[in-house]
């Protein structure tokens, strides 16, 4: 039996980041149109640094909302371990390490069609959290992952 106070995967509306903003939140604006006019499509806040833990339920509600997710770029250093490959819902996704950085995930759907989320650090705090997803689903944004997260201080403290 699952805890009920374990965080579950909110669906993936702008909407959501009016409510409150815990570990495993995943958002997306989808544009209707083919010019995306925002650096970035999304925003997400794993609980963890586990791969393996985290991806699968962001695949399954990406699926959703944007059809089969063929590929996922990481940044190798920011997770614990980065296999080749995961099977979520019975479908392989491809997971290939760039150095895109900690801050940012590249979904590919299809063929050629890349979405960019923000990766909130699983240590940021709520209030942090919340800001930085709100920041980063705005349709006029323009300021990339690395920034919105040291703006919203939402980076960990060195």
């Amino acid at each position: 039996m699952a805890d009920p106070d374990t965080p579950r995967l909110h669906r993936l509306l702008p909407d959501a980041i009016h409510q409150a903003v815990k570990p495993g939140t995943a958002l997306l604006r989808l544009e209707t149109t083919q010019e995306r006019g925002g650096i970035l499509d999304g925003a997400w806040w794993p609980r963890s640094r586990d791969i393996g833990a985290e991806l699968p339920g962001l695949i399954t509600a990406l699926t959703e909302h944007l059809g089969p997710i063929t590929r996922v770029g990481l940044d190798t250093s920011a997770w614990e371990e980065l296999p080749a490959r995961l099977t979520v819902d019975d479908q392989v996704v491809h997971l290939d390490s760039f150095p895109v950085g900690d801050d940012t995930v590249l979904i590919t759907r299809g063929d050629n069609d890349h979405f960019a989320l923000l990766v909130v650090p699983p240590e940021a705090t709520p209030d942090a959290a919340q800001a930085a997803m709100a920041r980063a689903v705005r349709a006029d944004n323009v300021t990339q992952a690395e920034q919105i997260l040291i703006d919203t201080g939402s980076t960990p403290q060195t």
